[in-house]
């Protein structure tokens, strides 16, 4: 059964990005034991890819090289970006709504993992297609920035996980009736 999943991390403050949309306070949790391995065995059943439009600039102005592999990404977007080599890119400016039974067939019985943006995630919560939320939670404060989701109607989420690598958190939640 393919899951929609958003997988992302937050300050303890509820922040994604700092308001200049730097992550630099994340990256002293990379090399955490245990915390790698848990995102490659996360990766490993990822089939499609949702992004918004700055998550792939951001990805594009740090000159990352693309590393999601050859999996189908759609990047929603209304403005024209530039193609990243070795990437199976499709932008749309569709709705998470149309968009989302193309994902699913492009999982190929893997899942769909919403990347990066809040605004995005947000527009796939509130249709109702979100199954879990991966959530890492980093102890520091940003103060500002992007905020994790913004809220939608009263929606109770079951906490399914829980681990901890050294100081940072990890929480997957399940959507009510969904999830593994």
């Amino acid at each position: 059964m393919t899951l929609t999943q958003y997988f992302v991390a937050m300050s303890i403050d509820g922040y994604i990005a700092e308001p200049a949309e730097q992550l630099d306070w994340l990256s002293q949790f990379s090399d955490l034991e245990g915390k790698r391995r848990r995102y490659e065995r996360f990766f490993d059943e990822v089939g499609a890819i949702a992004m918004g439009a700055r998550s792939y600039e951001f990805i594009h102005r740090h000159n990352a090289p693309w590393f999601y592999g050859d999996r189908p990404t759609w990047v929603f977007t209304h403005r024209n970006l530039p193609h990243l080599d070795g990437a199976d890119l499709r932008f749309t400016d569709s709705d998470v709504i149309e968009v989302h039974p193309r994902l699913v067939e492009a999982a190929k019985g893997k899942n769909v993992w919403i990347l990066g943006g809040a605004e995005l995630a947000s527009q796939f919560v509130r249709a109702d297609l979100v199954d879990e939320l991966h959530i890492g939670v980093a102890p520091v404060l940003v103060g500002s920035g992007t905020r994790l989701l913004h809220a939608k109607a009263y929606t109770p989420w079951a906490l399914a996980e829980t681990n901890q690598y050294g100081s940072f958190l990890a929480l997957r939640y399940v959507a009510p009736g969904r999830g593994r």
